[in-house]
């Protein structure tokens, strides 16, 4: 029997996949009504959120961004909310450094609060 040692410095949350869309341009996901996520989204007995609450929006864009497919991303957000809400969306660091690599606009969102 062999056994496998973890490297040290090794951190399973450097390692998790985040999906991006191509561009924002491909999310025209709703900016009012209510959404309902699939539960890899999240776990929720009800995972529906209403885009016209400020927090129920937040909470849906924070767990689309981290958990979503490409195409469950373009779906359900809409490119001028989350630019507006990047700054405040509560993400893994990994998660929030890849999609600031790939769409240098939401760091600068985080630049302007700054």
């Amino acid at each position: 029997m062999s056994e496998t040692l973890v490297p040290r410095g090794w951190r399973y949350a450097d390692h998790i996949p985040y999906n991006t869309p191509a561009s924002l341009d491909d999310l025209h996901g709703p900016t009012s009504g209510t959404v309902r996520v699939q539960e890899h989204i999240d776990t929720g007995l009800n995972p529906v959120y209403d885009i016209a609450d400020a927090s129920e929006r937040w909470s849906l864009y924070v767990k689309v961004v981290q958990s979503a497919t490409a195409a469950e991303q373009a779906a359900f957000l809409d490119r001028t909310a989350l630019v507006e809400l990047w700054p405040t969306l509560m993400l893994p660091q990994q998660c929030r450094a890849i999609w600031e690599a790939k769409f240098p606009e939401l760091a600068a969102t985080m630049r302007q609060i700054a």
